[in-house]
């Protein structure tokens, strides 16, 4: 599935690569491709126009699991999001919440959307996101001159694509306001 498979989920990294996404340019066009690593062919980055969504964490497989062993794998991918959203919080002021129940439905009736959305439905990444925005790139500042990076917008969210896979949590960064769809 992801890079992320196997390691233990640690808060300090997780800030930190956001903070690494952050940093990075923002794809000015183009269309949306995925970075792998060469032999796993587990997926390291996906970059659009505008956006860049890497995974922080995976869970393991969820196979076999039932009744309250599923219960406790699902709540540590939950209490993982809710820790780093804590972490975050402290950074960047409170957050908001912006639903996939929308960008589902119109996935699902084929009905266009904004790529982000887009991108995320594509790739079974069907979490909420938890908001944060905007924020400064690093480096970043109003007023600063031509060609720096502006703000930006983060969300994380966890999500499990069916009842055996693992949980993933990902972070997004997006250069467009990242904002819950209107039905």
């Amino acid at each position: 599935m992801t890079s992320r498979g196997g390691e233990t989920f640690d808060i300090a990294r997780a800030v930190s690569e956001i903070d690494e996404l952050l940093a990075r340019p923002l794809p000015e066009a183009g269309p949306t491709a995925h970075e792998w690593l060469p032999f796993t062919q587990e997926w390291t980055l996906i970059s659009g126009s505008g956006l860049l969504i890497a995974p922080l964490w995976e869970s393991d497989s969820f196979t076999g699991l039932r009744g309250s062993e599923w219960d406790e794998a699902s709540e540590a991918g939950e209490n993982n999001l809710a820790a780093l959203a804590d972490a975050l919080d402290a950074r960047w002021g409170p957050h908001r919440r912006a639903g996939m129940r929308v960008p589902i439905m119109r996935r699902n009736a084929n009905e266009p959307m904004p790529l982000l959305f887009r991108t995320l439905c594509d790739n079974d990444l069907l979490g909420d996101l938890v908001v944060w925005g905007p924020t400064g790139s690093p480096g970043w500042s109003a007023g600063a001159g031509p060609g720096a990076a502006g703000p930006r917008w983060v969300g994380v969210s966890v999500s499990q694509c069916d009842g055996d896979a693992p949980m993933i949590l990902t972070a997004t960064v997006t250069g467009q306001p990242l904002t819950e769809l209107q039905e």
